[in-house]
């Protein structure tokens, strides 16, 4: 079968923004339709649009054809299916990509659902029955444990700064890219996302910062020597030793992927340095719990060979300093070890809270973050993957531009044979079942959280190609700012109000008290009022309580939201039986920017929340407190929550990694493993004393029949099925085999979606950027270079372009000039240095990077033209 061409977004939506920081400059967003259907012409319709020129606010008449598609036929049996597309999907562990692929060529899988290089992804592409889309939001990393060892016989060098900063030296990002992925990675220096709106905005600071740390073996090894006689260590011979006995390094290294090749690059390098390595290649799963769930301090490892996954095109990557640096990213030991310098905690917070007054004043902080994350480096990034995701030309699959398959909540909305209805599907992933499931910290792991995906809804979704957010569960939103806040509006689902103060009423729940197990409100806790820079209203569907059930039969209630708030809150409080220490970090920084939630009504449910952290596009400051959302690392209702706070109370197990490794008591897991048994009599003795958590809160919401109903519900879920795990989405969690590494999925009948309501995500139109120009120019002469903007091998339209710039680089790297490519016509654009720009180039070797981004994805294109300069 071939691929079937879905329609892509179908708004055209007129919008302008006033940036306060830019003197009354417009900004005007378009959302263009792009569509294979056949379009419908409608009578034209005369709109006001409001938009702002010079610093004042004008309304005038714009006459526009809205373009309708014509709705696709669909069959009777696709029109009436609800959930998911097909009956069965079925997980299998495979962590090897070259048979991963092998597997999917034979038949045997019909997603292998990681991205793929090298040799896997020459096999894929010459299969006839292997479709692909490349993945941009995967990138590498060579994490640092950052603590002085306990023993002090042992020297753990990456504790300084100044050794951790000359590891970026120390790495040929470009030999990474170029030979052991083959050409399918870009050398990556930052912690901003390739696949994001923050790269393109900070692409002349990324570029300097790539040429400042360019590779440089020699300057990183000085550095190291400095450094290491400092600590105390000597240089015998060529070996670096301490105490008398050798450095010695243990670097985790993972072996599913191309960083087992990357690990052992950078641990040839270390070699090369002086250093004696301990090479620990594993997979996933067995190296988890060394740097994930270990203290720090006893150096049972130096290095590992992380990666990342992003769940979906970045708008805003102001966060990722806060928790990639700082002891707020994370509940985990190696995290809690971290120690910014002031500076950067400053900023990383500051970034992480949206704490500007204006998109200028973010831009400033950036630009501090972007160098003092190189000082730390308490990771070492390494590539971003530019890699392929493949899966079987029968199937049609949403892909996200950042997440690839696995990381896309959308993919089970989608997946499906073309024009079928029904079926069963295998996926291989490289792991399943890597970590503990528990709402709390339970796995992290991209893996775990695909299949976690499919068995739960959420309040909002984003839209995978621009990262925007898109009503879930939830019908809309209000999202009410500040009048100085620089805040976007794109899509017309969202409601946008400007105000000059939004204040927070007096009887919003702004804190909790554990002792007493109530919220506090305002006045209880302010004597002054309290305000907030952004205030977001979300409203439910009117029948949300009698559409949406539990997959053990329970219908979702109030309780399972409050308990939600309450898990915000309660495990960071001293005064609570649940507390966890490692929790406080990340309940800080969520207080420092939280100014209260308030239920407006629960028929319809409609929940209003004020914070001082607003998104900078309206579309994404979320405000669900859908249970899902609220908590962690998965989804949870009120019972099998409860179930598992009576366990941590009873010290049977702990939720977090760091809080069962202090106590040494099994991570709580409610699909397999001794948690079971625990969870199991925990349950016997709730459901006989009808007991919920939280009583004096809880109780409001939740009646004695409710209680008995869902423990009986509960526990005959654990019989049929043999776990605990529950969520309302498309897929029920039907199969566990963690020893095989399998896990099995059915179709959800009662799911209150149409099957074809996500059918609209089809192909992302990605540009392909081509420069071309004179090889040779004349130093003082005009020269002028064409930019070429295809998709589809056709002309990119001028008008779905959100802009073309570039940025010239000198022969000794250095950025030396930049600006707006010009539109000439459809797919051409063109970059005309005057003068008095080549005048200021030396002879030799120059670059022009061409920066381009469509207004119908946010990710963006970079392409690269070399010329030379001449007398």
């Amino acid at each position: 079968m071939s691929k079937r061409h879905l329609t892509f977004i179908v708004a055209l939506l007129l919008a302008a923004v006033m940036l306060a920081a830019c003197g009354g400059e417009t900004v005007v967003e378009v959302t263009r339709v792009v569509t294979e259907t056949e379009v419908v012409e409608t009578e034209p319709e005369v709109i006001e649009v409001t938009r702002v020129v010079e610093g004042e606010v004008v309304t005038e008449e714009v006459t526009r054809v809205v373009e309708v598609p014509a709705e696709e036929e669909m069959s009777e049996e696709e029109m009436s299916r609800m959930g998911g597309w097909l009956d069965t999907i079925v997980f299998l562990q495979e962590p090897n990509q070259d048979s991963g692929v092998a597997r999917l060529a034979a038949g045997d899988v019909e997603v292998f659902a990681d991205d793929i290089a090298g040799q896997a992804a020459a096999q894929a592409a010459d299969a006839a029955n292997i479709q692909t889309r490349t993945q941009y939001g995967l990138y590498d990393e060579i994490f640092f444990n950052v603590t002085a060892c306990a023993d002090e016989n042992l020297l753990n060098p990456f504790q300084s700064p100044a050794v951790r900063e000359a590891m970026n030296w120390a790495i040929d990002r470009d030999f990474v890219a170029d030979e052991l992925y083959n050409g399918l990675a870009v050398p990556k220096i930052a912690p901003i996302s390739e696949a994001g709106a923050d790269r393109a905005r900070f692409a002349p600071e990324i570029r300097a910062l790539e040429a400042q740390y360019a590779y440089d073996f020699e300057r990183a090894n000085e550095v190291i020597t400095a450094e290491m006689e400092a600590l105390g260590a000597v240089k015998e011979g060529d070996l670096w030793t301490f105490n008398g006995e050798p450095v010695s390094l243990i670097f985790l290294i993972r072996i599913e992927d191309t960083r087992l090749e990357i690990g052992n690059y950078v641990a040839n390098q270390l070699e090369e340095m002086g250093f004696t390595i301990e090479r620990v290649e594993r997979t996933s799963g067995e190296l988890g719990p060394i740097w994930i769930g270990t203290d720090p301090t006893e150096c049972q490892w130096n290095a590992y060979t992380g990666a990342w996954s992003q769940t979906a095109v970045a708008r805003d990557d102001g966060s990722n300093f806060d928790f990639f640096y700082t002891p707020r990213g994370y509940p985990a030991p190696s995290w809690g070890a971290m120690t910014p310098a002031p500076e950067f905690d400053e900023v990383s917070l500051r970034l992480a809270n949206n704490d500007f007054a204006n998109f200028e004043e973010r831009a400033e902080l950036f630009r501090q973050a972007l160098p003092l994350a190189l000082q730390d480096s308490a990771r070492a990034w390494v590539t971003s993957r530019t890699t392929l995701v493949p899966f079987s030309s029968d199937i049609q699959v949403t892909t996200d531009l950042a997440a690839g398959i696995s990381g896309s909540p959308l993919w089970s909305k989608t997946l499906r044979y073309a024009g079928e209805v029904g079926g069963s599907a295998n996926i291989a992933l490289p792991s399943v079942f890597t970590d503990a499931w528990n709402p709390v910290g339970g796995s992290n792991w991209v893996f775990d959280g695909m299949v976690q995906s499919a068995i739960s809804d959420l309040g909002f979704y984003t839209d995978p190609y621009t990262g925007l957010g898109i009503p879930g569960r939830a019908e809309g939103s209000t999202v009410e700012v500040v009048d100085t806040f620089p805040m976007n509006q794109t899509l017309d689902w969202v409601e946008v109000v400007r105000s000059p103060e939004i204040v927070v009423p007096d009887d919003a729940w702004v804190d909790w008290d554990a002792e007493n197990q109530v919220f506090l409100t305002a006045s209880e806790v302010y004597t002054e009022p309290q305000t907030a820079i952004v205030k977001t209203t979300v409203n439910y569907p009117a029948d949300l309580f009698e559409t949406v059930t539990w997959h053990d039969g329970s219908p979702l209630t109030m309780g399972d939201f409050v308990m939600g708030m309450i898990m915000e809150f309660d495990q960071a409080k001293e005064a609570s039986p649940y507390y966890d220490e490692s929790l406080v970090p990340a309940f800080d920084q969520f207080m420092a920017s939280f100014k209260g939630v308030r239920v407006v009504s629960t028929d319809p449910l409609t929940i209003e929340t004020w914070s001082d952290s607003a998104a900078l596009d309206a579309e994404n400051n979320f405000g669900s407190w859908w249970p899902a959302s609220t908590y962690l690392r998965s989804d949870a209702a009120w019972h099998n929550m409860a179930i598992l706070l009576r366990g941590e109370g009873n010290s049977q197990f702990a939720m977090s990694p760091g809080k069962s490794e202090a106590l040494e008591v099994e991570k709580a897991n409610l699909i397999g493993g001794p948690s079971l048994e625990t969870i199991a009599t925990e349950l016997a003795a709730a459901a006989e004393e009808g007991w919920i958590p939280f009583e004096p809160t809880l109780g409001q919401y939740v009646d004695a029949d409710e209680i008995a109903n869902r423990y009986t519900n509960l526990a005959e879920f654990e019989r049929r099925y043999g776990h605990y795990y529950l969520g309302t989405g498309s897929y029920i969690l039907t199969g566990v085999f963690p020893v095989e590494g399998q896990a099995v999925l059915s179709h959800n009948p009662n799911h209150p979606d149409s099957a074809s309501r996500f059918a609209a995500f089809g192909e992302p139109a990605v540009p392909v950027a081509e420069v071309d120009g004179p090889g040779r120019v004349t130093i003082g002469e005009e020269a002028v270079f064409d930019v070429f903007v295809t998709f589809g091998d056709a002309p990119y339209l001028v008008d779905d372009m959100s802009s073309v710039t570039y940025l010239l680089f000198d022969a000794t790297g250095a950025q030396v000039a930049s600006g707006e490519a010009e539109a000439v016509e459809d797919g051409l654009w063109q970059v005309t240095l005057d003068g008095d720009t080549t005048a200021g180039l030396a002879e030799g070797s120059n670059r022009i990077d061409v920066v381009v981004v469509s207004e119908l994805l946010a990710i963006p294109t970079i392409s690269s033209f070399e010329f030379v300069t001449a007398p």
